[in-house]
């Protein structure tokens, strides 16, 4: 695979209307549904333990983000997961602030190793997870993307997970699917340097990235990876298009969300994006 039809991909998830299952932090939970409504998704922010494994059968993605872990949410993720390895749902797990605080750095610890089908964070929380890291600074991030791939490539095969690491130029890596021990890693570059100043922009591209994972069937499995690229290539087109009329954090929210919501096919290949083959480190 040296291509991802990015197109096809947003047709297919605004066709689907993939629903959601959001189980987030308070502070983006607002946030994350407008990223969702705007791109063409449908969220809905269920976190308690008594409506989780129901509703994840029914839903077509799942998102866990632990950012103002409550014990109701975790409860909801432990339910909601375990529903989705037995529906075949695919789930996003969100290490945030992964290694900053112990009692969170466990169970995001033993969800990495429940089989997410996608692990995405930034450089510091992969590289964490990874076990090469101590983690960031809370949400942000103190290393870079480039510095990391050697860990995300590790945690790829051990987890299974795609693993996608956000910054300037992200990387979203997978195993092979021939089975050869190499790797898929694609570049998505793009977006704008408001993007960070606004709070939950990370945590809303996790859960667009369960959208996209959501609008794959099960018998098209082998096209996650595309999917996961894709999330990130409509992010970053919709930054980029916001910052033409932005100039500062408040109208570049507004202006984000107008932008997933209208972005073109001419938008998303205006994005800088590579996919390659590299070889397994050890």
């Amino acid at each position: 695979m040296t291509t991802v039809d990015v197109a096809a991909h947003l047709r297919t998830m605004r066709a689907q209307v993939p629903l959601v299952q959001c189980i987030t932090n308070t502070v983006v939970q607002q946030f994350s549904a407008n990223v969702l409504l705007a791109a063409g998704a449908s969220p809905a922010m269920l976190d308690h333990e008594a409506d989780a494994a129901q509703f994840a059968r029914i839903a077509n993605g799942i998102l866990v983000n632990f950012g103002t872990a409550t014990s109701h949410q975790l409860l909801a993720a432990d339910a909601a997961t375990a529903a989705a390895a037995e529906s075949d749902t695919p789930w996003v797990l969100d290490p945030v602030s992964f290694g900053g605080v112990a009692h969170r750095t466990l169970h995001i610890r033993r969800l990495a190793w429940s089989h997410p089908t996608c692990i995405r964070g930034n450089a510091s929380e992969i590289s964490a997870l990874a076990g090469a890291g101590a983690g960031g600074r809370g949400i942000e991030s103190t290393d870079e993307v480039d510095a990391i791939l050697d860990h995300a490539g590790r945690l790829a095969t051990d987890t299974g997970a795609i693993i996608a690491a956000s910054g300037p130029r992200d990387a979203i890596i997978d195993t092979h699917p021939d089975d050869s021990g190499r790797l898929l890693l694609a570049r998505v570059a793009g977006g704008s340097h408001l993007m960070p100043l606004v709070v939950g922009t990370g945590c809303s591209l996790a859960a667009l990235t369960a959208a996209y994972l959501g609008a794959v069937t099960p018998e098209r499995a082998q096209d996650r990876f595309a999917a996961v690229v894709t999330a990130h290539v409509h992010f970053a087109a919709a930054g980029a298009v916001a910052a033409r009329t932005a100039e500062a954090p408040g109208s570049f929210a507004v202006a984000f969300l107008d932008a997933l919501h209208t972005v073109s096919e001419d938008d998303l290949a205006a994005v800088d994006v590579t996919v390659e083959t590299v070889e397994r480190t050890h």
